[in-house]
């Protein structure tokens, strides 16, 4: 979609297209940290919030019972619907061409080969043959399975568990890309031999039950915000606003627990089946079984899959145990006791290429025109393999056209620091994003996405006239609130407005939000006996409605309505939504929280901010391309290995390779300036 938008030819081969974009487990969108990355992929000009906010069937902003930085949204998908509207908005694309089709090979070319490999043959399963020296490749194109040969100038693989996928589930296994449908074998086969480091891993799904089956009034329920927050700037208003659906929480037992303890021998995890590693924070429920014996019960979610199916999927229940056993462990859960499965759980293995092999463009090292984006690259979950295909998507069509790439750096965003972990650190088990992976959290939050990436995204083409028109008037509205903030001071008559009249829960959106393990406390939203008094706020005659904001007891909303009397054109939006349950619209009211976290955390904004500065300066310091880490005395050869393996571009991109020393990155500074004036003296000899 990216490199279709930005004016280039562009075909997307698949499997199956009436499966494109099929959610092949949970039917869900963001959640902890993932929420920032579809935030970041919509303000770059990304597809997958405005789908979201479309089909989404229950909305939650998660984490609001703590700060700003770690607010994250959530939606739960109705699944095929999902599906058919990511086909509609691709197949409406101008340059955009969907095929059917198994590609089995890369066309690839050495550049600048010796004659003595001139008699290598390429193979149409093995890919071309590899000359023996270390020579410079190019990717030309692919190779179908049915003869066809597909040139082009760039080549994007985004194979997420089909790469060689095989599927466990007790005893029996069975090569498949996810169920019911084929794996990548031939691909698979022609990755290997163009001499990329690959590895293995594992991920899995739990079963599907039907809703009909269910006693549901044995769980508790967990509906959705009262006003969703939607995933996409360009969204005024969800589609189903006032149509969502609940989940529910359900929990195991001790007899769920006996169960899994007696049959795990059964799990190809634990039966020596399965040697690949799986999602560390996404664990099998055996897994939670086994590794935390402590535990008497572990949290279930009952999540709708659509709302023209009765598919239940339980969340939580990860699990590659036998079919038979499963069955078990769902009649021991209270409520579930006469539940029909319709599905079961599976683990299933999959090919990845070490992330180490790639530029920070996605592009890979050793042969040119050639980018890997998603699960190949070690990642996991929907989100994470967006934001990693919409850069891999621009910056081919930046290499394409001759233009410098789009480099995020860390300090800027999740998915850069995404992308630096993996080819800083590699990854030996799937990764998954979070919050605290983040230096400058509290600048990356997901109501200012826009502000850090849009401009990056208008420059290379992704943001429509309409959408930056859009853009510049809400930064324009909120600079002119900030200042109003500013310059307006409290006044008799200002202090009367704001404790007279009735204010707006912190977070209306949660009107019915429950206490969750995961989450933390619900917001309370009986806010009247904490509203402050006159006499609370006699003090503060004289300040700027800013000053007062900075208290921790002040929020926007208990200065909304003095606000709304002094800027009501802020408040009066004619294309947006009539306030429903709550008094004002999404739209202004995350505006206001935007406003209100920048004033609020100015002190510790303006901390970070130093320090980001400190560390772009310490990434201005390059490494040169021919810099010779073995001519550094002082480097262990463990050391020289990883640095050459890595090949890092900046000092602060080797100060982040693990086992890399600051004494290590200190004489490599040094040396830098040493090999610099070796090569200049070469130069003048």
């Amino acid at each position: 979609m990216a490199a279709a938008r930005m004016g280039l030819k562009t075909a997307l081969f698949t499997l199956n297209v009436d499966l494109i974009a099929q959610m092949s487990c949970n039917p869900a969108i963001g959640g902890i940290a993932k929420g920032h990355l579809v935030r970041e992929v919509d303000a770059l000009g990304g597809i997958m919030g405005e789908i979201t906010d479309a089909v989404g069937i229950q909305f939650r902003l998660l984490n609001t019972s703590r700060g700003p930085a770690v607010w994250s949204p959530r939606a739960q998908c109705d699944k095929q619907a999902y599906r058919l509207k990511m086909r509609e908005v691709l197949e409406s694309q101008p340059n955009l061409t969907i095929k059917q089709a198994e590609v089995a090979d890369l066309i690839v070319e050495n550049i600048h080969c010796h004659p003595e490999c001139s008699e290598a043959k390429p193979n149409e399963v093995e890919g071309p043959a590899v000359c023996s020296d270390d020579l410079p490749r190019t990717c030309r194109g692919l190779h179908l399975r049915d003869g066809r040969t597909i040139g082009a100038s760039a080549v994007i693989i985004t194979t997420g568990t089909f790469l060689n996928g095989l599927i466990h589930c007790g005893e029996q296994q069975y090569p498949a890309g996810r169920s019911g449908e084929p794996n990548a074998v031939l691909l698979g086969e022609s990755l290997k031999q163009l001499g990329l480091r690959g590895c293995r891993l594992k991920t899995g799904t739990p079963p599907r039950l039907d809703g009909r089956t269910i006693d549901w009034s044995r769980f508790e329920l967990q509906p959705g915000d009262a006003d969703p927050t939607p995933f996409s700037f360009r969204t005024k208003k969800v589609a189903h606003h006032d149509s969502q659906v609940p989940c529910y929480i359900a929990w195991t037992t001790l007899e769920t627990h006996r169960i899994i303890s007696d049959n795990v021998h059964r799990s190809p995890m634990y039966s020596g089946q399965i040697q690949s590693i799986g999602p560390r924070y996404c664990p099998s429920i055996e897994d939670k079984i086994v590794k935390f014996p402590d535990k008497t019960t572990h949290q279930l979610f009952l999540e709708p899959e659509g709302l023209n199916t009765h598919e239940i999927y339980v969340n939580g229940m990860s699990t590659s145990l036998p079919v038979e056993v499963q069955m078990e462990i769902l009649k021991s859960i209270p409520g579930l006791e006469t539940a029909e499965m319709l599905r079961p759980g599976y683990a299933i293995e999959y090919d990845s290429i070490d992330p180490t092999e790639l530029e920070r463009t996605l592009e890979t090292k050793k042969i040119a025109g050639l980018f890997l984006a998603g699960q190949i690259n070690g990642t996991s979950g929907y989100e994470e393999a967006a934001c990693q295909g919409l850069m891999a998507g621009i910056n081919a069509a930046l290499k394409t056209k001759d233009e410098a790439p789009l480099i995020l750096d860390r300090t800027e965003a999740y998915t850069a620091i995404l992308i630096d972990d993996l080819i800083s650190k590699g990854t030996n088990e799937p990764y998954r994003m979070f919050t605290s992976r983040a230096e400058f959290r509290l600048h990356l939050r997901i109501d200012n996405a826009d502000r850090r990436l849009t401009p990056h995204g208008r420059r290379i083409g992704l943001i429509s006239d309409t959408a930056w028109l859009d853009f510049q008037s809400k930064q324009q509205r909120m600079q002119a609130m900030k200042q109003l903030l500013e310059k307006t001071r409290v006044t008799a008559s200002v202090l009367e407005k704001i404790t007279e009249t009735p204010s707006i829960s912190c977070h209306p959106e949660r009107s019915e939000a429950k206490p969750n393990e995961v989450e933390g406390p619900a917001v309370s939203l009986d806010t009247a006996n904490e509203r402050p008094t006159a006499n609370h706020l006699s003090s503060a005659l004289g300040q700027t409605l800013s000053q007062l904001l900075k208290r921790p007891e002040i929020t926007i909303e208990v200065l909304a309505s003095a606000l709304q009397a002094l800027d009501p054109v802020f408040f009066d939006r004619n294309d947006s939504p009539a306030p429903s349950v709550v008094k004002l619209s999404s739209e202004v009211r995350n505006e206001l929280k935007s406003i209100e976290t920048e004033i609020k955390y100015e002190g510790y904004l303006l901390q970070q901010q130093r320090a980001i500065d400190r560390l772009k300066k310490a990434e201005q310091r390059a490494i040169p391309d021919w810099f010779d880490y073995g001519a550094v005395s002082g480097l262990s050869r463990e050391m020289q290995e990883t640095l050459l393996k890595i090949r890092p571009h900046t000092l602060a991109h080797a100060s982040r390779i693990p086992g890399v020393t600051p004494a290590a990155v200190s004489l490599v500074n040094v040396y830098i300036e040493i090999q610099s004036k070796r090569r200049q003296q070469a130069v003048v000899l």
